[in-house]
């Protein structure tokens, strides 16, 4: 075996340097020389765009909060409101927009009017205003005793022409670090933002966040003390802790503040460096099997790869029982026994993952037996234990009684649904008036909310509400929401129930004012085993939507995080006077 690879080394070796050596030497360098130039390009392009883009959202983040308290400036100007009146509309915009930490009015001798603030004002009419935004007037940044950044905006009042104050506003640049902050190019790329002398405004680099509140001169970058009319730019170069860094910079309109992002050459070309060692790779690859082409005897070396291509499709294709014979006494010989294994292993991995399957499937089976059962047998064991309570009144125990008899023929329901799994029957309509069928659950689960801390409020259509439905089905999904939002709300929340007819629809939805569900999220809620909750499986709302569906009806859900999430189901209206006789 070793005089027949030193044999086939030396005949490999010699095609090399007769035919393909030199050509796929030029090839690669040419190649590789293309690629750094295109991948440096493209790279500077795109960090470019991300910089650009941060400068016109600061300037707009910048811009329409001067814009605001110059509108601020004209209502206080032109209205004729008294001193009372000034003060509360003052008062009322810091409540608004926090982010104005606060305002005051002025009057042409600088002597302060009405204020924001309980107390007497802490700023004063900016003498040093570093640029003016539509004429408002912009002091430079300065750190706070928080540690975070602020400025002063000054809108001077004119009257008949003549100077008649100021308005003045402090206003927190926090939200523009927190912007600096997202923008993020790889692991280790950071933004930073340079006022016009220099002084480093915002970093998104936390190990450096330090140097904004040193008031770090940033003189010394090579893109700080390019003109204006220079920018957009990028430069390589070595920082101060010794890294190659590529950066790129774009101009702040009107402010005169300068984006600048930063990334690790060494993480910026890491994609090109992957395909160059990619290339060389290809290039190898490509080299042997010129040589081989060239073997005398090509064809009996190619012979054995036809064959472990053949038995690879026939097992993608699904025969498990595709073997190879493979004699060449080589290593094709080792790679077709080896092969072999490996479809004898797939027979048995595809035993194991029938077997898994079938768990899964007896798995499933049982989290819907527990998700469906779980309600109604608590709702029976409470209404149970409250009937022999002697303090119990004729009325409520009218009511625990109705309460049993539901949740009973919902448990019988349940179960004639699982006799019928493997041959599942249609979900069976009837003329349904929904405000009664939703009045029906909403009942069932006050005892749920009382002990959550949540209020439940309902508001039903003035007008009966008739569509085809099946009464057992949408109680299950009225139930799923509102457990849903109960779960999803703190103590002391609400969720609001409300029925509406709109045109030839009836709408009902369910709103809570509880966490919400993250944007990445929301498409997803209505698949099974998918769950925005700690507890749970995650098959409420993919079996809702699937009775839904079978009842021609749509499901929509529309969340905001932290202000709460609302879900809409949405049928046909049935709107003849049979129909609805005979859902009431």
């Amino acid at each position: 075996m070793a005089y027949k690879i030193r044999h086939i080394a030396t005949r490999f070796a010699l095609i090399f340097v007769g035919a393909a050596l030199l050509p796929l030497i030029i090839f690669g360098i040419v190649s590789i020389l293309s690629l750094r130039t295109g991948t440096r390009d493209s790279i500077v392009a795109g960090n470019l765009n991300v910089a650009a883009r941060a400068a016109a959202a600061i300037r707009g983040y910048v811009s329409s909060h001067s814009d605001m308290l110059k509108a601020l400036a004209a209502d206080l100007q032109n209205t004729g409101l008294d001193r009372s009146q000034q003060d509360r509309i003052l008062k009322n915009w810091i409540l608004e927009i926090p982010r104005f930490r606060e305002i005051t009015l002025f009057d042409e001798t600088r002597k302060p009017l009405v204020t924001s603030r309980v107390g007497p004002p802490r700023i004063m009419v900016p003498t040093d205003a570093a640029v003016s935004l539509g004429g408002v007037s912009m002091s430079p940044i300065r750190v706070d005793d928080d540690l975070l950044p602020t400025t002063v905006f000054a809108v001077p009042l004119t009257q008949l022409g003549q100077p008649a104050g100021w308005l003045v506003g402090e206003f927190s640049l926090e939200e523009m670090w927190r912007m600096v902050d997202d923008i993020r190019i790889g692991a280790h790329g950071f933004a930073l933002v340079v006022a016009p002398d220099g002084t480093l405004v915002a970093h998104g680099d936390p190990d450096k966040k330090a140097l904004v509140a040193q008031a770090r001169n940033m003189k010394g970058h090579p893109l700080v003390d390019l003109a204006g009319a220079s920018l957009p730019a990028s430069r390589e170069f070595v920082d101060e802790d010794g890294q190659r860094q590529l950066a790129v910079a774009a101009q702040i309109q009107d402010l005169g503040w300068t984006v600048i992002v930063e990334q690790p050459t060494r993480e910026a070309y890491a994609t090109a460096t992957a395909l160059q060692k990619q290339l060389l790779i290809a290039i190898g690859l490509a080299l042997l099997l010129m040589i081989a082409v060239g073997l005398r005897f090509g064809r009996r070396f190619i012979a054995p790869i036809f064959t472990l291509k053949g038995a690879t499709e026939a097992v993608a294709a699904g025969d498990l029982d595709s073997r190879v014979t493979i004699t060449t006494g080589d290593e094709f010989t080792d790679l077709g026994n080896a092969f072999n294994s490996m479809a004898d292993r797939l027979v048995e991995l595809q035993e194991n993952v029938k077997r898994q399957e079938r768990q899964a499937m007896f798995g499933r089976i049982a989290a819907g037996l527990v998700h469906d059962l779980s309600h109604p047998i608590q709702n029976i064991g409470n209404s149970t234990r409250l009937l022999m309570r002697d303090d119990v009144d004729t009325e409520s125990r009218e009511m625990f009684h109705r309460t049993i008899e539901r949740e009973l023929m919902t448990l019988k329901r349940f179960m004639d649904d699982l006799r019928n799994v493997v041959k599942p029957k249609p979900i069976e309509r009837f003329p349904l008036e929904v405000n009664a069928s939703v009045a029906e659950i909403v009942e069932s689960m006050h005892a749920e909310a009382e002990r959550s801390g949540i209020a439940i409020e309902t508001t039903y259509a003035q007008d009966p509400l008739v569509i085809a439905g099946d009464r057992f089905a949408l109680g299950r999904v009225y139930r799923n929401l509102i457990t849903n939002a109960i779960q999803a709300t703190a103590a002391g929340g609400r969720v609001s129930i409300a029925t509406v007819r709109d045109g030839d629809y009836v709408e009902i939805s369910v709103t809570d004012t509880g966490t919400g569900i993250p944007a990445d999220r929301l498409s997803k809620v209505f698949d099974d085993f998918v769950t925005t909750k700690r507890r749970g499986l995650g098959l409420g709302l993919a079996i809702s939507k699937r009775i839904v569906e079978q009842l021609d009806g749509t499901i929509t859900v529309e969340s905001e995080v932290g202000r709460g999430t609302s879900f809409t189901l949405r049928f046909p209206a049935q709107g003849d006077r049979t129909t609805q006789a005979a859902a009431s």
